[in-house]
């Protein structure tokens, strides 16, 4: 138990905003700018006095930041496409990026124009479009709206008792 252990960090209308370390989170509550939501972790001892280590703590005013905008990353792509070629079907992790448009004949690297394709049909793709290489998609590339999840999923597992203060998590993952 100590400093480094993290510590879920909820807006004022309990909008999960981020994770920081334990030591973090006692400086928010010793100034009066958060309070706990949940502790459960035990006790941080001083010479003096006995503080329950907490899990959860929610500020006690609103911090308004735009909604955050996914990346356009490999892991991300390929967990909107979930782990299948968007051509023959088939779930692998040996998948790699094909842009349906091909970038040297004017298709951009945007969420519209990647997807995820198994090896074997990104080569019989080649540098042509769908169309003209014959091959059908499964479903159109889009952008896919923010989850929560991927900002927090690393946590998940080991602290379960978050997982009620991130929206849409059982949903998409399956959390009990």
């Amino acid at each position: 138990m100590g400093p480094r252990l993290p510590v879920l960090v909820l807006n004022q209308n309990y909008e999960p905003l981020n994770v920081c370390n334990v030591r973090r989170a006692f400086v928010l509550l010793d100034r009066g700018k958060a309070e706990t939501i949940e502790n459960g972790r035990g006790y941080l001892h001083s010479p003096t006095a006995l503080f329950e280590i907490p899990s959860v703590i929610r500020l006690v005013y609103l911090i308004r930041r735009p909604r955050p905008q996914g990346r356009l990353t490999r892991r991300d792509v390929f967990l909107r496409d979930h782990f299948a070629c968007q051509y023959c079907g088939k779930q692998t992790k040996e998948l790699t990026l094909d842009h349906v448009l091909p970038r040297h004949r004017g298709g951009g690297h945007l969420w519209d124009n990647v997807v995820a394709a198994c090896k074997p049909c990104n080569h019989r793709k080649a540098g042509r479009t769908p169309d003209e290489a014959h091959m059908h998609l499964h479903r159109l590339p889009f952008r896919p709206t923010y989850s929560y999840f991927r900002t927090f999923f690393p946590y998940l597992e080991a602290q379960a008792d978050w997982r009620k203060f991130i929206p849409g998590i059982e949903a998409e993952f399956g959390f009990a």
